[in-house]
């Protein structure tokens, strides 16, 4: 006999409330395995294909292994350090630009740049901050980011995890279907099918385009010798997750840094806004229709939101469990909203009673003259 529908409730209820209990105490602790998982879904398929090409499952995790070892060397030698070098170089120079940005704005629009002004004030005190304590803020970020993720969870945590969690996938997989409430796994099942289509088509179809997209804008911006072409390039790319914000955030940094490094070349600061257009161009008609599809699931205000209420609630994991649980709460509002369509409350005792197969009204339906 099948538990009562509250006491169902009930039950998932607690579940979600230790979970996220769970997250909220031990987020740091978790933020390695989190990792791991993530970093194991990502790559499951790819051991799926090597597997179906004839090697074993062991064989083919340790070739992705090796091909993530020399991949991770790689970034750690030439990528990071120019990352964190220019970082810390943009920091220092964003002041000059700011106030370069004021000279020009003094020279066209002198009116609203005069003394006293309110726009004068408040890039003044913008200019005199960063020049105070714009880097020691950055070394303040770096300091913190290298405490909370330490070179030990890096470099051996993670990967043994992704390890361990990659052979014995389709185990897993297989011991939690297992474990499904008999009742309701044929329903389980698919709602987890429509959130693995969902991850599948937005994490790893999104990762790749924002990886494409970061080495476009990366290399384009540095072959037309712009400044900090690799950072600003590197963040357009990390965001382009987001439609159009990566190439509004990317652009108006490349452009504004172009505007100052090449003020009596015109022409270059057009090749660096063509870098930025070609850019969108290409992502929108080309390359997200082909990695990601149509359409996903998931509106970029709800990404956003997503991203706003679990950093703020849960810190750094929460952005990085954000993405993968907007997704399955737009999955599991999608299911209970065909539910609810379905229903009594929406249909109405009329429109349910009409159905093939329904009761008949005159037997079923109470008398309102009767006493209760």
């Amino acid at each position: 006999m099948a538990l009562p529908s509250k006491t169902q409730a009930k039950i998932w209820s607690v579940a979600a409330v230790l979970t996220l209990a769970v997250l909220w105490f031990l987020g740091p602790q978790l933020l390695p395995f989190v990792m791991g998982a993530a970093i194991a879904y990502l790559l499951d398929p790819v051991a799926d294909r090597l597997e179906a090409a004839g090697l074993s499952r062991a064989l083919s995790v340790a070739v992705i292994s090796l091909v993530a070892v020399l991949v991770f060397a790689i970034c750690l030698l030439l990528i990071i350090p120019s990352l964190v070098s220019q970082s810390v170089s943009f920091v220092e120079a964003l002041p000059g630009y700011l106030q370069a940005f004021r000279d020009f704005l003094a020279a066209r629009f002198p009116d609203q740049l005069q003394e006293g002004s309110a726009l004068q004030q408040g890039l003044s005190t913008v200019i005199e901050t960063l020049k105070s304590r714009g880097g020691e803020l950055l070394n303040t970020a770096l300091s913190s980011a290298m405490s909370f993720v330490n070179v030990l969870t890096l470099i051996v945590i993670v990967p043994v995890v992704s390890v361990y969690l990659l052979v014995d996938w389709d185990r897993m997989i297989a011991r939690i279907d297992e474990l499904l409430p008999r009742d309701h796994a044929p329903a389980i099942r698919r709602i987890a099918g429509e959130i693995d289509e969902t991850l599948s088509g937005f994490i790893r179809g999104q990762g790749t385009v924002c990886l494409i997209m970061g080495a476009y804008y990366a290399i384009g911006l540095m072959l037309t010798g712009l400044n900090f072409g690799l950072l600003i390039g590197t963040l357009a790319g990390i965001v382009t997750f987001i439609p159009f914000v990566g190439a509004i955030l990317g652009g108006v940094l490349a452009i504004g840094v172009s505007i100052v490094q090449f003020w009596d070349t015109p022409l270059m600061i057009g090749a660096v806004a063509g870098v930025f257009f070609l850019g969108q161009f290409l992502e929108g008609n080309l390359i997200t229709p082909k990695l990601v599809g149509e359409s996903v699931g998931l509106h970029p205000v709800w990404l956003l939101l997503a991203l706003s209420v679990f950093g703020a609630i849960f810190g750094f994991v929460g952005l990085l469990v954000a993405v993968p649980l907007a997704a399955m709460i737009g999955v599991l509002v999608r299911f209970f909203v065909d539910q609810y369509k379905t229903g009594r409350l929406y249909l109405g005792y009329e429109a349910l009673t009409r159905r093939p197969g329904a009761p008949d009204p005159q037997h079923d339906r109470p008398d309102p003259t009767e006493s209760p």
